[in-house]
């Protein structure tokens, strides 16, 4: 699963779009999805809302992988999961309460940008006042 989310990653940095390839990963992943790390869920999530690569599929079974092993996620993974979400508008309450939870315990650890990107990703979903 790594390399389909480093090859996400790696286009949507560039600002590569390549429909043919997100479809590509996109299947590829669903059939791999069990195997995903945080950083996998963290970093394809991110690259597909980047380059506003619609997935629903794929951003379902994201949620709840996530959600499943949101204890293994860095602040950054916490971060780039909410903006993505946020990004395409998805409600997910079950995941944005995960990550506000996962969040509460790693506090500390974001940086500015992070703290802002999570607190607008929260405000988008609704729960500002979590």
């Amino acid at each position: 699963p790594q390399e389909l989310a480093n090859t996400a990653w790696a286009f949507a940095t560039l600002g590569v779009h390549a429909p043919e390839l997100f479809e590509a990963i996109t299947h590829a992943s669903l059939q791999r999805i069990g195997g995903f790390n945080a950083q996998d869920f963290s970093n394809t999530a991110w690259a597909f809302a980047k380059l506003g690569v619609s997935a629903p599929l794929l951003f379902e079974a994201i949620s709840r992988g996530t959600v499943e092993r949101v204890d293994s996620f860095t602040e950054l993974n916490l971060e780039n999961t909410a903006w993505a979400f946020a990004k395409f508008g998805i409600h997910a309450p079950e995941l944005v309460h995960a990550i506000a939870r996962e969040s509460e315990q790693c506090i500390g650890s974001f940086n500015e940008q992070g703290l802002a990107n999570t607190a607008w990703a929260f405000a988008i979903a609704g729960t500002a006042d979590r």
